[in-house]
């Protein structure tokens, strides 16, 4: 197996957005159900996170063996939860209901040939869920720094679709924290945000989001989430 260890450090520091993690999982939680499979895992913080009465199994990918070892301890206490160290190759012959990507796809040079392959071990009916940094122009030494290859707009992530899975939903979370990414972008040049930033993003920005997101249609926003279902 190839050795994988991943460049960035933000992990720790996000876990503890606990609004955001709330918002976007509230967001996402309607599609996701059955035997689960998710690729770059990290630490378990979103896997428990999105835990509902209509998930069967869980089955966790992480190619990093540290952040593999946390994963397991950290899900060691949910039901029918497993981890295993690698990719999609990793789990090929299995087949699952929802495969999700949770701020992992960015990192994955070969993005369109990830979700063929993924998509290529959804159940008919089964749905591909990437959630993702969107603008281009977003593209900051944060995300250079903890090795995305991309930010994503709504032609680049439709370029992504795979065969025989049409796209279900297509839209934008956390417009508030679009205006702090692009301050970030254009005065701060920041390649890491404080925790005292990412403190002040999640309890005073992210209500705002919630609030005016659907205002806007979901239409703007600093993350971008796309669900295809597989024909």
């Amino acid at each position: 197996m190839e050795v994988f260890t991943y460049q960035g450090q933000e992990l720790d520091v996000f876990a503890g957005a606990s609004n955001w993690k709330r918002y976007w999982g509230s967001r996402l939680r309607k599609w996701i159900s059955g035997d689960v499979l998710e690729p770059g895992a990290g630490i378990g913080a979103n896997t428990v996170l999105l835990q509902n009465p209509e998930v069967r199994s869980w089955h966790c990918l992480e190619p990093d063996a540290r952040l593999a070892a946390r994963l397991a301890r950290a899900v060691t206490h949910l039901p029918n939860c497993s981890v295993t160290q690698g990719m999609v190759a990793a789990v090929a012959g299995k087949s699952f209901d929802t495969i999700l990507y949770v701020d992992v796809l960015e990192h994955i040079a070969d993005d369109r040939g990830e979700l063929a392959a993924a998509a290529s071990l959804l159940r008919a009916g089964g749905r591909l869920v990437v959630l993702s940094p969107a603008h281009p122009f977003l593209f900051s030494p944060f995300d250079r720094a903890i090795g995305h290859y991309r930010r994503y707009e709504r032609a680049s992530m439709l370029a992504c679709s795979p065969p025989g899975c049409p796209v279900e939903s297509l839209f934008w979370l956390d417009a508030v924290g679009m205006l702090a990414s692009l301050g970030n972008r254009l005065v701060l040049h920041s390649r890491h945000p404080t925790p005292g930033q990412i403190r002040f993003w999640d309890r005073y920005m992210i209500p705002v989001s919630r609030v005016l997101d659907p205002v806007l249609g979901y239409r703007l926003g600093r993350t971008m989430c796309a669900v295809w279902r597989r024909t």
